[in-house]
């Protein structure tokens, strides 16, 4: 294409304009997904804007085969449409993890490309290179660390703690200098490919070896974590391809997923550096169900009528959802219930806490699908104070968010994270498949608790019981 409407197209000052409009579009977008009712939106309008980036970039950028970069756009429409329209919800926090090592990983392959393109970055300014190295080695650990928690999340491997035990420190150190030890050759002036493949190398060793040893608890702010590792390492490689699209992108992600990770390692009273650190969440064993509990207390069982008749008769429900809810698929069932005790003049509200489930908002996402009002779902902040009027708490599957331990345990490992104070309820029942730990990997008194019946078996069959019991009321 020749002629005024070519120079035009390929202007530079074109395609700022387009990128401009980019970046406003991702931040309108960004906006929407503060609240489901604009969630879905908010995600159009920031694909928008990166179709417009990714125009803008192949316009004034012209591309030396276009036949590869048709191939790869196929393939990747082909593999990711059908797989996020057929993963169930259950599964969202795993193709979150994946998708984003995936951005990781990309990040990666454009830095070595970038690498043998420049003929090892012979000619090329020294902070060019050193953001490609940056974005090498961070976009490295991000792919390996990501399909490590994808592993861990699709039980792929266990969700407890891996550790090399004595040698872990020393071995991740070890990979990690070798990291930045090619990463600072190559700067120097080396054009080894074999140091670049070595850096890639040594860089993915480190991600595994950072999310292995860290316990299935942690996994919601592990996933945010490397998201934001991600967006970073976008970020560092649009500096280096001089693509502002790519930078402001990146950056939001870094900014938006290092903030988010901070909440959810204040939410869990924990730090940042100790959730790395790891060692801490066993991923929940399948003990069978018993008489004993913790500290050799007695558990209470309940039948579904039993449950039925102390809600039907309640003035207000608390539904405390947790990863019990998501497993089994009872969202649905749970909203057919609640409307019940609605028609029956009884108030109904969802106890929402931080980190429940296997990813930043979990269990909002999963009733949201179900059509939930917004305005059910409370924060932990806003329905902690509800409890001690709450006649009934329906606990389901929410183990370690409602440990009575974090405020009456001194020694207990997540004494001083916040919960959800369900046991200050006038009656509490807890659906569990077993007496099994949760993910933390440790007893939880709650379900000792003299104000506390236990519901055995799959939620979303407990929950479809109580609703029969509740229609025949």
């Amino acid at each position: 294409m020749n002629g005024p409407l070519a120079s035009f197209l390929t202007d530079a000052n074109f395609k700022s304009v387009l990128y401009i409009v980019a970046f406003s579009l991702f931040i309108y977008g960004l906006s929407g997904l503060t609240g489901p009712k604009t969630a879905v939106r908010g995600n159009r309008i920031a694909a928008i804007g990166m179709s417009i980036a990714v125009v803008a970039t192949l316009l004034v950028d012209p591309f030396h085969n276009p036949v590869l970069i048709i191939i790869g756009s196929l393939i990747g429409v082909g593999v990711g449409v059908p797989a996020a329209r057929k993963v169930k919800m259950t599964a969202m926090p795993q193709m979150v993890a994946l998708f984003n090592g995936v951005g990781g990983g990309a990040v990666a392959l454009i830095a070595w490309a970038e690498f043998r393109t420049s003929g090892g970055f012979d000619v090329t300014p020294t902070y060019i290179v050193v953001f490609s190295l940056f974005s090498a080695i961070v976009g490295s650990v991000s792919f390996w660390g990501s399909n490590i928690a994808f592993g861990k999340l699709q039980e792929l491997i266990s969700g407890a703690p891996i550790t090399l035990k004595a040698l872990q420190l020393p071995v991740q150190a070890l990979v990690g200098l070798v990291a930045i030890g090619s990463a600072v050759a190559i700067a120097t002036g080396s054009t080894s490919e074999g140091l670049m493949v070595l850096l890639l190398i040594s860089a993915g060793v480190f991600g595994v070896l950072l999310v292995l040893p860290i316990g299935g608890a942690d996994m919601p702010v592990v996933i945010s974590l490397l998201n934001a590792f991600t967006g970073l390492a976008a970020a560092a490689a649009g500096v280096s391809l001089d693509n502002q699209a790519l930078i402001v992108a990146g950056m939001i992600v870094g900014a938006s997923g290092t903030i988010l990770t901070q909440q959810m390692a204040i939410a869990m009273n924990r730090t940042i550096v100790s959730v790395i650190a790891g060692g801490f969440g066993g991923g929940g064993g399948d003990a069978p169900a018993g008489a004993a509990g913790a500290g050799g207390g007695t558990v209470r069982s309940t039948s579904a009528s039993d449950v039925a008749i102390q809600m039907a008769y309640a003035r207000l429900v608390v539904i405390v959802p947790g990863y019990g809810m998501a497993v089994s698929q009872a969202q649905h069932a749970v909203k057919e219930m609640a409307n019940l005790l609605e028609s029956k003049g009884v108030e109904v509200k969802y106890a929402i806490h931080p980190v429940a489930g296997r990813m930043p908002g979990h269990m909002n996402v999963l009733l949201a699908e179900a059509d939930v009002p917004y305005e059910q779902l409370k924060e932990m902040d806003d329905i902690n104070g509800e409890f001690k009027r709450t006649d009934v708490s329906l606990v389901i599957g929410a183990n370690d968010v409602t440990n009575p331990d974090a405020r009456n345990k001194a020694d207990s490992p997540i004494y001083g994270m916040p919960i959800l104070n369900v046991d200050e309820s006038q009656s509490t029942i807890v659906l569990k498949r077993s007496m099994s730990s949760g993910y933390a990997g440790i007893d939880n008194p709650l379900f000792v608790d003299p104000k506390t019946s236990m519901l055995f078996g799959d939620a979303k069959a407990s929950v479809e019981a109580i609703t029969e019991e509740l229609k025949a009321l």
